[in-house]
């Protein structure tokens, strides 16, 4: 009977030390499976582009809610105001430079070579002093927009807004009251750097205010106020252009209307959540979040602006860490997109397009009339944009803008060519085709590269480097603004109607770019941006791996 119990407890003790093996085993499973979950975690960070620990690593872009709430329209319409100065600043000096009265008094060799009949249609305006009175405003907002970028990143984009408000009113003082040639050059100078903070400040902010599945749409509201400051400019030209002797000065004053609106906008705008967030006040950030998205249910966007300030706040040089190899493709599109936008010569059609008309043997009245109706034209194209580029996408749009612009500057450069010389005018048939090619490829350039070429940099960055690519942004499209501005007049004169060919040529190489190199980046957040790179076919072979990734992470502040 003993022997039967001791075996019985025997097997009662086996079998309870067999299942607590059992126990363990499935418990060590357990912490082997989690720890592989946790490896894959970190490896699918790795793979879309996540920098370390911190950082946006999840899509959580089927989470967002919210909808388009008067907050958000108000906050981007009183924003976009800063686009307008730019665009009337772009309009105002081809017309004010057309005006007998302004060269008579500032530029009186111009005006003298105007009046020579023969002298080459395509170089009575070629004068240095003329071309520095327009290109010095990009060269003094070249130098402001890096200034901008720690500003913008360290204070908010508000107070890069206020701060160019006050730059342009400053500016469109002295303009107007300028009486020699160092106060209006002084005058320009406060414009460039009006225009340096606010195209640094501007396009961020309203990416950042804009829900995601409209995002081109708003942020093409900078572009819209731009085409509408350059129309209004065209119409205040052609009335003040009958204010003799002083309707210039009217022209440039004028600019302190939106420049005081931009100021006083930008003190009442509400912050972006995410510079609050950047800035360590979350809970604010979430407050305004609930205002722009009309909904408590945040939680998810909020994340992901937590986890980027999180990557952001670490980073010490942002100018420094945008050159690491992980921000290849991002640097690249910061210095193409913008460099390109000059490049297909639109600039020089806007803010030369009453001294490029003259030079086409239109009159005074009749080349700023043409102005403005490719002025109207530009702001019409812009609403095609809007409404177009959340549902056909960016690269659709800058294709077929590409090749439509390609298509009218041949004809135009042909047309010149075969009829329009050194000392003779189009006749008013051709004077008329001329134009309406010069609309049809601003029409183009208003759907694609005008609104897409702020658009696309401007929300391709992570948080931590988004304020310096913005800089870069802004100071490579100044850059080449002052190039071309400064170039134009003496290209105009040795290329004659080369100079759309030349044009032409580098739209051609640029469509090509966007078709192999740039992305669709219509619909995805912004915060998420980061994650688009790794599957694109060329960029992924350019991003370093995992391993290097992890190596490149731990210098990131240094």
């Amino acid at each position: 009977m003993c022997i039967t119990l001791f075996v019985s407890l025997s097997l009662r003790f086996w079998n309870l030390s067999k299942s607590k093996k059992k126990v363990n085993r499935c418990n060590k499973l357990l912490k082997r499976s989690k720890v592989v979950a946790e490896e894959e975690e970190e490896e699918k960070k790795m793979a879309g582009g996540s920098f370390g620990p911190t950082g946006v690593a999840k899509e959580r872009a089927e989470q967002y809610q919210g909808k388009v709430t008067s907050y958000v329209i108000i906050a981007c319409l009183v924003a976009a105001i800063g686009g307008s100065i730019f665009g009337y600043d772009i309009g105002i000096s081809g017309g004010v430079t057309s005006m007998d009265e302004f060269l008579e008094e500032f530029f009186h060799t111009v005006y003298e070579k105007k009046k020579q009949a023969h002298e080459s249609n395509y170089c009575k305006y070629d004068n240095q002093g003329l071309a520095a009175f327009t290109s010095s405003l990009y060269l003094a907002g070249l130098v402001s927009t890096l200034v901008a970028s720690p500003i913008t990143r360290n204070y908010g984009r508000r107070a890069s807004i206020v701060c160019g408000g006050i730059s342009f009113l400053i500016g469109s003082g002295l303009n107007a009251g300028a009486v020699n040639l160092a106060m209006l050059l002084a005058g320009r100078i406060m414009l460039g750097v009006g225009i340096g903070f606010g195209n640094q400040a501007v396009p961020l902010y309203l990416s950042e205010v804009a829900p995601t599945h409209l995002r081109g749409g708003l942020n093409m509201m900078f572009q819209l106020a731009t085409t509408i400051g350059i129309f209004t400019a065209n119409m205040v030209n052609y009335g003040t252009q009958q204010l003799k002797p002083w309707g210039w000065r009217l022209s440039l004053g004028l600019a302190a209307f939106p420049a005081l609106l931009m100021t006083l906008g930008g003190y009442f705008l509400p912050e972006t959540p995410n510079s609050l967030v950047e800035r360590g006040l979350t809970e604010r950030g979430r407050r305004v979040l609930v205002k722009l998205r009309g909904t408590e249910n945040v939680n998810a966007e909020l994340q992901d602006m937590v986890d980027a300030s999180e990557l952001a706040n670490s980073i010490k040089h942002p100018f420094r860490n945008i050159l690491q190899k992980r921000h290849r493709p991002q640097l690249v599109m910061a210095i193409c997109m913008p460099m390109f936008q000059i490049l297909t010569g639109i600039n020089s059609i806007l803010f030369y397009a009453p001294v490029l008309f003259q030079t086409m043997g239109f009159g005074g009245n009749a080349s700023l009339y043409s102005s403005a109706l490719t002025g109207a034209v530009l702001v019409l194209s812009t609403f095609i944009s809007i409404g177009l580029v959340d549902r056909l996408g960016r690269r659709a749009l800058l294709i077929t803008g590409g090749i439509q612009m390609i298509i009218c500057q041949v004809i135009v450069a042909v047309i010149l060519g075969v009829k329009f010389g050194d000392n003779q005018e189009l006749s008013k048939g051709y004077s008329v085709i001329v134009v309406i090619f010069i609309c049809l490829f601003v029409v183009a350039f208003g759907w694609s590269w005008g609104p897409l070429g702020w658009t696309i940099p401007s929300e391709i960055f992570p948080l931590e480097t988004r304020s310096a690519g913005q800089s870069i942004t802004v100071a490579v499209n100044l850059l080449f603004t002052f190039i071309i501005a400064q170039a134009f007049l003496g290209l105009l004169c040795a290329f004659k109607f080369g100079i759309f060919l030349f044009f032409a040529g580098w739209v051609t190489v640029m469509t090509i770019f966007v078709y192999f190199l740039l992305p669709e980046t219509k619909g995805v957040p912004i915060e998420e941006m980061t994650l688009l790179w790794s599957k694109h076919w060329f960029w992924k072979k350019v991003l370093p791996d995992a391993t290097n990734l992890e190596d490149e992470s731990k210098n990131v502040s240094v």
